[in-house]
């Protein structure tokens, strides 16, 4: 491997100190290169990023940093879920091939104010991107970053913790966007569910009531695609069937999960956890294990066959916290998955409230972001 495409240095540590995590850390990390650090934290960890952070800038002499907190962490290897627990990735890119971003509803017009050559000379920046839950204009910011700044965003949700870069009020979104001219990227993503069959057209709805699929009862659609065993045990779909819909323009069949909420055998209705319009495209999928297993296969298969031979210098995975050992289980972990497709590299991550693709907020998914 050329010198200046060195590979990137993890290190995690498990801890509910702070002090020790920066210093395990800290050792981790220590002699290798990179401009740029990654942080995620969890548990005891999650409230003290902004001091972690400050310590880590002080032991490693890196000044550029983002991080989030989760529900738990990812590194190579190993899934530290519902503990507390801090892993750090060293980026090491050319300063010309990032840049910060942190803000509101604004944080994109932002980023091009501040930046607009960089911008348009990167054609389509990939913006690794953390959303508070807890912003009011978390939404539309996530929507305008992508919008203003023709960004590819992945990343996710973080948990009720302070993100960084930070501000004065807190921002509902920050991280960092890398340049496809510096850096090459290749990102997919894993619904967790398959689909039972072909989408249908909603042509009669209301809210978030599905009437008629495909001109006839939804409620019918509905169990003709689940299939006998589960039409004559209706509660049984609870946490298994979900309703999927799919997101316009993507040439990737890419699809939203969303709960249903009701399921009305006297009028013929479905209800899901989101409003609908008439017109568009919905399927139902199943989710459980074999389903997750399956669907993780093909997505490190589709980056198997993308990345050839370029050696991979480092990943950054975020799962859905409705999956980790909710819906793995060793040896069938994700980051199993990901070890035995792709091989060893440094990798960290996060379990999220949500994640990222393209500018979709998506669930009970997994976003990996490889770097060649």
């Amino acid at each position: 491997m050329d010198a200046h495409l060195q590979a990137f240095a993890a290190a995690h540590a498990v801890t509910n100190d702070p002090e020790e995590a920066v210093a395990t850390l800290a050792e981790g990390l220590r002699g290798a290169t990179g401009r740029l650090g990654i942080l995620y934290a969890s548990g005891a960890l999650a409230g003290r990023i902004e001091t972690i952070v400050s310590s880590l800038r002080q032991e490693t002499g890196i000044a550029d940093w983002v991080a989030a907190s989760g529900h738990g962490v990812i590194t190579a290897g190993a899934e530290h879920f519902d503990t507390s627990a801090a892993a750090a990735l060293l980026v090491d890119i050319d300063p010309d091939g990032y840049r910060l971003f942190a803000g509101g509803a604004d944080a994109g017009e932002s980023l091009r104010a501040g930046h607009t050559d960089w911008i348009e000379r990167a054609t389509m920046p990939l913006a690794l991107t953390h959303v508070d839950p807890r912003h009011r204009q978390a939404v539309t910011a996530v929507e305008h970053l992508a919008e203003k700044t023709g960004s590819f965003l992945v990343g996710g949700i973080a948990a009720d913790a302070a993100l960084c870069p930070g501000g004065d009020d807190g921002p509902a979104v920050s991280g960092v966007a890398f340049s496809p001219m510096n850096i090459r990227v290749e990102t997919a993503l894993s619904q967790g569910c398959l689909p039972l069959a072909p989408a249908h057209e909603i042509t009669k709805c209301r809210d978030n009531l599905l009437i008629e699929l495909n001109g006839r009862p939804a409620l019918d659609v509905f169990m003709d695609d689940i299939g006998p065993e589960l039409s004559n045990n209706l509660r049984a779909c609870a946490g298994v069937i979900f309703a999927a819909l799919t997101v316009p323009g993507a040439d990737t069949g890419d699809y939203t999960v969303r709960h249903l909420v009701s399921i009305d055998p006297q009028n013929r209705t479905v209800g899901i956890a989101q409003s609908v319009e008439k017109g568009a495209a919905l399927l139902f999928c199943r989710r459980d294990r074999e389903s997750a297993v399956a669907d993780m296969y093909r997505m490190t298969d589709d980056l198997k066959r993308r990345v050839g031979s370029a050696p991979i210098r480092g990943g950054i995975y975020v799962s859905c916290a409705g999956r980790g050992p909710n819906q793995f289980a060793a040896p069938e972990r994700e980051t199993d998955i990901i070890a035995r497709q792709l091989g060893a590299f440094p990798m960290i991550g996060f379990f999220a409230n949500g994640e990222l693709s393209r500018s979709q907020i998506y669930g009970y998914t997994g976003v990996l972001t490889l770097f060649l």
